[in-house]
């Protein structure tokens, strides 16, 4: 205890008064499962799986797909039981008109980025949709100047990407959590596990001890649009999704 009093910074105090009423008390989360995949093969096996369950809403993680393998998966999605992808985390190399086709085909109002999409200014060619633009951080303790939430709706705090932040105090937690009286920028969130023993974000969840580290965190963070980031199969993050309704309440 007394080490982690040594590593708070003055005005960082009042962040431990904000962990009395955390994530654990917020029932309002509405906590989506993810479309998640390194490959289009990969997310559209869940796509597959929603399909044959009857799941019409999910989140979707375009990030490690080329044009040629997003086209497949808009092919798979348009054809599908799903009808709402109210969150889509996007990429370098997508312009306007794709998130245009995403919102009017499915109803997406939360487009992810990272901070690395201001530094190379992608954000420049996304210009009529800022106001759906929020801003993941990484955990790498460095923030560009480049880097404004100012410019957009607000962040898309990856929980365990600030839970590394918290253990550490580095930029990336300074940067959100001197932002966190304002409450507009925190609308929706991505939830995976975290590894206590390396301090990392898990992308594959093997326990539900790997959400543990969310009793930890403060509630300001939660956004009421939850997307779980696992590679988990579909079966697998219903029984997440279940078990986190029931941990948030």
């Amino acid at each position: 205890m007394f080490h982690i009093i040594l590593k708070i910074r003055y005005w960082q105090v009042p962040i431990f008064c904000v962990l009395l009423d955390n994530i654990m008390k917020n029932n309002s989360a509405k906590i989506l499962l993810g479309l998640t995949g390194k490959t289009s093969d990969e997310i559209m096996e869940k796509i597959s799986d929603c399909n044959n369950r009857y799941i019409k809403e999910a989140s979707l993680f375009l990030e490690f797909l080329e044009k040629p393998e997003k086209e497949k998966v808009y092919s798979a999605l348009l054809n599908s039981k799903i009808k709402s992808i109210p969150l889509v985390h996007i990429r370098h190399d997508m312009f306007s008109e794709e998130l245009g086709f995403l919102k009017t085909k499915f109803k997406t109002k939360y487009f992810t980025l990272h901070e690395i999409n201001f530094q190379h200014d992608d954000i420049l060619r996304w210009k009529g949709f800022y106001k759906n633009l929020y801003l993941e951080m990484n955990f790498d303790d460095f923030v560009s100047k480049k880097v404004k939430v100012e410019k957009i709706a607000g962040f898309c705090v990856d929980l365990a990407h600030f839970k590394v932040g918290m253990e550490t105090l580095n930029k990336d937690f300074d940067y959100v959590n001197a932002r966190k009286e304002n409450k507009k920028y925190f609308i929706c969130s991505h939830l995976n596990g975290w590894n206590s023993k390396i301090n990392r974000d898990m992308h594959t969840i093997h326990s539900f001890d790997n959400f543990d580290y969310l009793k930890t965190m403060p509630k300001f963070l939660l956004g009421k649009c939850v997307a779980l980031e696992t590679f988990n199969p579909i079966k697998e993050q219903l029984e997440f999704k279940k078990y986190l309704t029931k941990f948030l309440q």
